[in-house]
């Protein structure tokens, strides 16, 4: 005669006894190889200035920044990615300076493939920062032209790859720039230089302090409406990714993180191609500024944010907690 286990038969929390129990049936794992450090690097020596709205963060000069790059070698993590804060007197209309081969993120990155250090260094491929007008774009007549940017963007691409980039970042949101990006590579010797394109980057509100990191948001004229993608839209976002992928994308990525995490799934089960997100400044804020408060634990939501990535099928992540969780993972 069979026997039937008393109800309830099924008893899920077991598996959630202890530590041990937890860690041996957890679905989702979070490691220091997932992570991509943002740095920010601004002229001088031996300095760094803090963001004052991203606590924790700070605008480094070329020698910190190697320093950084070192410190996050030793930790592991796999990649940096370069951001310059561009003096006002360089910013102009025509963008010039983002093509310079003796531009600031261009000597950041020599300084630290000549130190020898092995972490991969993706670079920023957006005209912002040189911008007199704040944007992604050249601007003329008031509206951001999409063709001239892009040859604009293809010359600094070259540039950063001349430099030693490992990897691009085409932040833009213009079109067609994966394909003029890949092309200029290919044609001048470059063609193992990857390109990591954020294919969906939403007009979000969220990125207020990078642009003071980067000192782009006093210049900035009107908004990024008219090339960044509307907040309410997902089927866009994942022809905006099958585009980028046949251009010469080598990996996508969704941009922001937290609020997204829907459209990051999507394109990860959609496409199953290395696919990242941008736990971008107005996050790490928010999260810091709770904390600070003490209305939230520091440690626990940091680690617990940046799970959520993973549980949402990504491959990576570009935060600016990466050091203080890589040291959390390390041990």
């Amino acid at each position: 005669m069979r026997t039937i286990a008393p109800f309830p038969a099924t008893r899920l929390r077991r598996n959630r006894r202890s530590q041990a129990l937890r860690g041996l049936v957890r679905e989702t794992h979070l490691s220091v190889t997932d992570l991509i450090w943002p740095m920010f690097v601004m002229e001088g020596e031996n300095a760094e200035h803090p963001v004052p709205s991203m606590p924790g963060v700070s605008r480094l000069t070329i020698d910190k920044v190697v320093a950084a790059a070192r410190r996050a070698e030793s930790l592991g993590i796999p990649a940096i990615c370069l951001f310059p804060y561009v003096d006002p007197s360089l910013k102009t209309e025509a963008c010039e300076n983002a093509w310079d081969r003796g531009n600031l993120s261009n000597r950041a990155t020599r300084a630290i493939r000549e130190a020898g250090i092995e972490v991969a260094v993706m670079t920023d491929v957006a005209l912002d920062p040189y911008n007199a007008n704040g944007h992604d774009g050249i601007v003329k007549g008031g509206e951001i032209v999409n063709d001239e940017t892009v040859e604009a963007l293809a010359k600094m691409a070259l540039a950063q790859a001349e430099a030693g980039a490992d990897i691009l970042g085409p932040s833009d949101m213009m079109d067609g720039r994966i394909g003029a990006i890949r092309a200029i590579l290919e044609e001048n010797g470059h063609a193992n230089v990857s390109i990591m394109s954020y294919s969906a980057k939403y007009a979000s509100a969220f990125y207020g302090p990078f642009r003071d990191a980067v000192g782009a948001a006093g210049a900035l004229k009107g908004d990024k409406k008219t090339y960044q993608m509307d907040p309410g839209n997902a089927d866009e976002a994942l022809r905006l990714v099958e585009r980028d992928l046949m251009e010469g994308a080598d990996m996508v990525m969704v941009k922001p993180g937290m609020p997204y995490l829907d459209i990051a799934r999507a394109v990860k089960d959609r496409f199953r191609v290395p696919t990242f997100a941008y736990q971008v400044s107005g996050e790490y804020a928010m999260l810091m500024a709770a904390a600070q408060n003490g209305w939230l634990a520091e440690e626990q939501v940091m680690m617990e944010s940046l799970a959520g990535f993973k549980r949402a099928g990504l491959d990576g992540i570009l935060t600016y907690f990466a050091p203080r969780a890589a040291e959390i993972l390390n041990g």
